[in-house]
């Protein structure tokens, strides 16, 4: 009998702690695809926050790293600069990234870091309690925002890939979603290209993912990619925002 399907090798054999319906390990799985695909298991380094990273480093079988929340960039970057021959990703969420990691994913951007970013957007703190993040959608309800989201007091929702493809030393920026089989392939190839260009040493490639979080949006799983599709992509469109082709190297 002839294999058709195996799981990747990049990718431990273990038990997610992952909600039903969430879309992380989903993510975890097209990342660990495009390792293994790559044939750079042996050379990759992942960095996670502590909070919004989740716990990414149980589930990768490469070198994995953990920072402080929002630090991803930083050590990356250290990691990256001490052994330049390292494929080096940081895998974030959006508060980590976009709240406490405001300063770092931008200086990392501007400076054109050879290093990879996964970002999953999920418009809310899914992994800490449910609060407002700054992704949350304008009249969201959250933990702490349970009237909806005011934009008057509160703000309104960063599109991060879009001030991210603003930055000099960003090479590549694409938004992406995996709430489909037909997005699934364009975030797997996303996520190729990003890698392709870390190992080409073309600079900072930024990959947003759009996911679900059905536990702190309060719907069941097939409702919340629903959700996604009717409220999360029509504010923040799907597509490459940035590509320099040949990078900045």
């Amino acid at each position: 009998m002839s294999i058709v399907y195996s799981p990747t090798k990049a990718l431990l054999d273990v038990p997610t702690h992952y909600c039903p319906g969430c879309t992380h390990g989903i993510i975890h799985k097209l990342v660990g695809e495009v390792i293994e695909e790559l044939g750079i298991l042996h050379k990759t380094i992942g960095v996670a926050s502590v909070g919004c990273s989740v716990l990414a480093y149980d589930y990768f079988a490469c070198d994995m790293f953990q920072s402080a929340h929002g630090r991803a960039p930083a050590v990356a970057t250290g990691i990256k600069r001490a052994n330049p021959d390292k494929v080096v990703f940081t895998y974030q969420g959006d508060g980590d990234l976009i709240a406490i990691g405001t300063g770092e994913v931008v200086h990392a951007a501007a400076r054109g870091e050879n290093i990879v970013t996964i970002f999953v957007n999920n418009c809310i703190y899914g992994m800490t309690g449910g609060q407002m993040a700054p992704t949350s959608l304008a009249g969201q309800v959250t933990e702490t925002s349970p009237y909806g989201r005011d934009v008057n007091t509160q703000g309104y929702p960063i599109r991060v890939a879009e001030m991210i493809s603003t930055l000099e030393g960003a090479c590549y920026v694409e938004r992406v979603s995996v709430d489909n089989i037909a997005n699934l392939t364009k975030a797997k190839k996303a996520i190729k290209k990003a890698f392709d260009n870390s190992i080409q040493g073309l600079g900072y490639s930024f990959i947003e993912v759009l996911s679900t979080c059905p536990t702190n949006w309060g719907l069941a799983p097939v409702e919340a990619l629903k959700w996604l599709r009717e409220n999360m992509i029509p504010y923040y469109p799907l597509g490459v925002k940035k590509e320099l082709k040949g990078g900045h190297r």
